[in-house]
């Protein structure tokens, strides 16, 4: 697992840079080559007082410096332990990873604007954050079909674990997801973003999402959608579906263990990865798949954040809580920290 993780460490130094790029306000005076001219779009206003805005600057910068601190503890902790060099917390650091890259891709630019009291976004921005935020989601479901596999093999092939998941099966699997969610991304964005805009610069959610975007446009969009939305329904069913027989299996093999201490055990280790899979699915569905009839600006305002902010918040907290093995590396790590002091 060594040679992996040297490679996640070269990768991670880069991913995030890239990210606050957009956060300072645009100007109008740059030009696209879209043909509805349009050089920057609006995102949407939380409200009109000064007081109220603030209150939201500090509540997102609170919850995006808590995505900060909890992946980052989690990526260095699994980094320096060499005992945490195992296929489960290898997958772990990818998750970690992936959350502090999408969570970046959506709240500084929303920070900034409820600092600066504006709305702007350039286009250039707005492409930005289509491409970043599908690409990193999309590769974080696969990642999470990953993770299902590797307790499936941990429970129940547990003689052939090392085998099933040696270190290069497990940087082929994490470049798999990786480029899965690339190859989604790319083809959405350019999808999305050749669109003809005629219906304003408006875009109503507080970041720039495809199904905002494609309100914009003043063609036909179902066509043109259906088969990336075929590919994207594919993609994520097929995956569900993978989870769900993974996890089958594993109650399975649990209940076959005599002991009940035995099955709490082995049950234990999988429950972190099925509470991150139920927040995540569960309010993507929600906010993808709810019926038109019960739209409104406030409520896809609430559950675009419950899916897009929340869940990397929270992933770290749901890991850490019932895994003692990761809690005592973090404690070490932080005595470590405080008598270098």
């Amino acid at each position: 697992m060594r040679n992996a993780f040297g490679f996640l460490r070269k990768v991670s130094s880069n991913l995030l840079l890239s990210f606050l790029s957009w956060t300072a306000p645009q100007s109008q005076s740059h030009q696209m080559s879209n043909s509805s001219s349009i050089t920057q779009f609006l995102l949407l206003a939380f409200v009109d007082s000064q007081e109220v805005q603030i209150l939201h600057f500090w509540l997102f910068l609170g919850i995006y410096l808590a995505a900060l601190l909890g992946n980052g503890v989690i990526i260095t902790t699994i980094t320096c332990d060499h005992r945490l060099h195992t296929p489960m917390y290898f997958f772990l650091l990818n998750l970690s990873l992936l959350d502090l890259g999408s969570i970046s891709t959506t709240l500084p630019k929303a920070i900034a604007n409820a600092l600066w009291e504006t709305r702007a976004i350039s286009y250039a921005g707005c492409a930005a954050q289509v491409f970043l935020f599908g690409f990193l989601m999309s590769a974080e479901y696969c990642l999470l079909v990953v993770m299902a596999y590797d307790r499936y093999a941990a429970i129940c092939k547990p003689l052939h674990y090392g085998t099933l998941l040696s270190s290069r099966a497990c940087v082929h699997m994490a470049a798999a997801a990786w480029g899965t969610g690339f190859l989604s991304a790319v083809l959405h964005t350019a999808n999305t973003l050749l669109l003809p805009l005629c219906q304003g610069n408006v875009v109503d959610q507080f970041f720039c999402e495809i199904p905002q975007i494609l309100k914009l446009s003043c063609s036909d969009t179902y066509l043109r959608e259906f088969w990336l939305l075929a590919f994207s329904g594919l993609l994520f069913w097929g995956c569900f579906i993978f989870i769900v027989v993974s996890y089958a299996q594993i109650f399975r093999a649990v209940l076959r263990i005599p002991s009940e201490q035995g099955q709490h055990k082995a049950f234990s280790t999988c429950l972190p990865h099925l509470a991150v899979v139920s927040l995540f699915v569960s309010t993507a569905v929600f906010a993808y798949l709810k019926p038109p009839s019960i739209s409104s600006p406030s409520l896809d305002l609430v559950v675009t954040v419950l899916y897009s902010v929340v869940p990397p918040a929270v992933n770290p907290l749901i890991y850490s809580m019932r895994n003692q093995e990761l809690k005592n590396a973090m404690w070490k790590i932080v005595a470590g920290w405080f008598s270098e002091l």
